[in-house]
């Protein structure tokens, strides 16, 4: 495995721990709908989270700089599929977890409901 898939896996291994914690269950992990990937989807309370996961090791370099709007795009894309898929009928929630540093020394910020994806119509 590649070492940026590693730190990846770490990341996201982190934030299910913190999902756990908080009382989540997690239900899929690396979920994907064509070229679309969801990191975690969780479920707690009434709501389906789905995270987004963003670890680097160097800590000069913002993780959050990495979810732009074609990012946010492909989340919310693979999250209708998903939903779609499910015939779930519980509110979405869109989180973000921001990891910087290594193992021996690392900071975390997890932030809920970071991403509100607008409503589009087709026709």
């Amino acid at each position: 495995m590649a070492l940026h898939n590693n730190i990846g896996k770490w990341g996201e291994d982190i934030a299910c721990d913190i999902y756990r914690r908080k009382g989540y269950t997690v239900v899929e992990r690396n979920w994907r709908a064509g070229h679309n990937e969801i990191d975690i989807i969780a479920i707690k309370d009434t709501r389906i989270v789905f995270a987004e996961v963003k670890t680097r090791t160097d800590d000069s370099v913002d993780p959050l700089d990495a979810i732009d709007s074609r990012k946010i795009n492909r989340l919310t894309r693979a999250a209708d599929a998903y939903i779609q898929s499910h015939d779930i009928k519980q509110d979405a929630q869109f989180d973000v977890f921001s990891i910087s540093g290594n193992a021996n020394d690392y900071t975390i910020e997890h932030i809920e409901d970071a991403i509100f994806p607008s409503l589009k119509t087709y026709r």
